[in-house]
């Protein structure tokens, strides 16, 4: 669950007629912070920013998601899915596959 404090900075920002991508921020910036000092869950900033979000969704601030960029960006990759299907990609080297095995093994929990 998100913070009290922040949650109430999140309100208040709302209330005086701030967008709710603003008040949303209060719970973004947190998470940053968070995973800055190595609490949080994310692993890069792009996680943090999503669980941020999330937290701000769980609190009440009504956060649009971005539906037309997404769709768009979704035909852009079809598209270049096609393409690049026919083309064959070069095999890993030994070496490259055997660190990215390991890196996988200390990732997982």
């Amino acid at each position: 669950m998100p913070k009290k404090s922040i949650a109430r900075k999140a309100k208040s920002a709302l209330r005086s007629g701030k967008k709710a991508s603003t008040a949303a921020g209060e719970f973004v910036g947190d998470e940053i912070h968070r995973q800055k000092r190595g609490r949080g869950a994310a692993r890069s900033r792009k996680q943090a920013i999503a669980i941020g979000l999330s937290k701000a969704r769980k609190a009440g601030v009504r956060v649009k998601r971005k539906s037309a960029t997404r769709k768009a960006a979704k035909k852009r990759t079809t598209s270049t899915r096609r393409k690049t299907a026919k083309r064959k990609a070069p095999a890993r080297s030994r070496r490259t596959s055997a660190r990215a095995t390991k890196r996988t093994k200390r990732r997982s929990r």
